[in-house]
């Protein structure tokens, strides 16, 4: 932690700044999504910073990053908190940087859109749509208040992944700013391939101030809910619904009962008892196709927002509220005990080893998959619901999905390399040397950092390819 003669000094040197110092409200934009996992809540319930300080523009950043670096204090950015499992969470005390403010959208054109970090993303879509009718290609299911910085520092995509990939693949993020942590912090334009040294990288290589991302055509797009009589027909039509080329789609989710009957309560009256269900999101223009392809492939339509009356929908959320980690959200709000797992079903195997990890855990795991194109290829990865007892069967559990083939990315661990997200290599080090000598951008989340003897170079797999092999 810090110390009150740094804290003291550091105030009077960000005089005029919009500076919060309230315990409690300190305390509350020190945390994130952190408790979706009863292992980080107990590691890190008790983490705060000393202060929250809330930039109105990257001038104000550059100051801010200059005191903190005179003084030695640490710093973590925030965008919304949303979609991390303490990553966005102060371990070193000091200060919490609150980019919320820094939301404007200063240029929208034929397939881009520029913002500050802490412009919300349905906010973008919102002013993209009514400009040009263009929508971003990704969002997470916290599109109504996750920013589009803390999405890209944090995130990996979401949904409309099944059409563009994810935000480690070239081209889904155009161009980032960041300013370093230096004696004077300097402004950073990174594209292409470097990208990839400040995306899924929790803000320790810098400080993301600007952004550029891709836009595509927006569509009123139509919630459908299908239903099966088992979880493999489900995933099944999943796949081939992914493989549709002619049918354009944003989301396909499925989800094995009773999951939809347990936790989906506001629709919960949709589905027949045993139903598991694939979560849809389809252009109109591609509806009628759709629906025969359904027909074709077993499925019954047990929702279709085309087809009900205003009053029938109201109050319902959209379907990608239902999908990616808001369905853990929903099941944590009936049931603690729950948590989840994420892991990745390798293409071409996926559905036979879907089939696989599905049957060894009943009762205590729930298959939720997300299909997504990654590498050109149809796959999914797993959202799978976990009945929490201790840690050491959370741990089994995670060994067994692995020993079958199927990687998972941990989100029961708040640093980089642990997460199994994103390999630091000697490219990844290098920067944060350059960008951060003092090593003050959120600490403790970057193991290759803190231990010199730490092996980075591990065999396993990571989603975000390293940068000296791509190199």
């Amino acid at each position: 932690m810090t110390t009150t003669g740094d804290l003291a000094a550091l105030k009077r040197d960000l005089d005029g700044l919009k500076i919060e110092d309230n315990a409690k409200l300190v305390q509350q934009k020190s945390r994130d999504f952190y408790w979706y996992s009863p292992v980080l809540k107990r590691q890190l319930d008790a983490v705060t910073a000393d202060l929250v300080v809330t930039p109105q523009s990257e001038a104000e950043v550059v100051r801010v990053l200059a005191a903190c670096h005179r003084h030695g204090v640490p710093v973590t950015p925030r965008g919304s908190g949303t979609g991390n499992y303490g990553q966005a969470m102060p371990l070193s005390g000091g200060v919490v940087l609150n980019l919320a403010e820094m939301n404007a959208i200063t240029e929208i054109a034929p397939g881009r859109v520029v913002c500050g970090p802490g412009a919300i993303l349905a906010d973008i879509d919102r002013a993209t749509r009514a400009h040009s009718n263009q929508e971003l290609r990704l969002f997470p299911s916290t599109y109504n208040t996750a920013s589009v910085g803390g999405f890209i520092a944090g995130g990996s995509g979401g949904v409309g992944s099944i059409n563009f990939g994810g935000l480690r693949d070239f081209g889904n993020v155009m161009r980032l700013r960041v300013a370093t942590m230096e004696a004077e912090p300097r402004l950073i334009d990174l594209t292409g391939e470097d990208l990839h040294k400040v995306t899924h990288a929790y803000g320790t290589n810098g400080i993301i101030t600007e952004v550029e991302m891709p836009l595509t055509a927006a569509y009123d797009w139509v919630d459908v809910i299908v239903g099966f009589d088992s979880f493999m027909g489900a995933a099944r039509y999943g796949n081939a619904l992914a493989c549709q080329d002619g049918l354009l789609t944003k989301l396909i989710t499925p989800i094995a009962a009773p999951v939809p009957q347990l936790y989906f309560k506001r629709h919960a009256k949709f589905f027949a008892e045993g139903m598991s269900i694939c979560l849809v999101m389809v252009a109109p223009q591609s509806l009628d196709a759709f629906l025969a392809f359904t027909r074709r492939a077993g499925g019954t339509i047990a929702y279709n927002a085309a087809d009900l009356p205003p009053e029938e929908k109201k109050g319902l959320p959209p379907t990608y509220e239902l999908a990616w980690n808001h369905t853990t959200l929903r099941a944590l709000r009936v049931d603690p005990s729950i948590t989840y797992l994420q892991s990745l079903y390798p293409f071409p195997n996926q559905l036979a080893l879907v089939e696989t990890m599905d049957g060894l855990f009943p009762g205590e795991v729930f298959s939720h998959l997300e299909f997504v194109r990654l590498d050109g290829n149809i796959t999914c990865f797993g959202l799978n619901l976990v009945k929490f007892t201790t840690e050491e069967r959370l741990d089994e559990i995670i060994r067994t999905f692995e020993e079958n083939g199927c990687p998972i990315f941990n989100p029961h661990r708040y640093t980089l390399e642990e997460g199994g997200m994103k390999q630091t290599d000697a490219v990844q080090l290098a920067f944060k040397r350059e960008a951060d000598p003092q090593g003050l951008l959120n600490p403790g989340k970057m193991i290759a950092w803190e231990n010199p003897d730490y092996d980075y170079r591990s065999g396993r797999t990571f989603l975000f390819k390293g940068l000296e092999r791509a190199g």
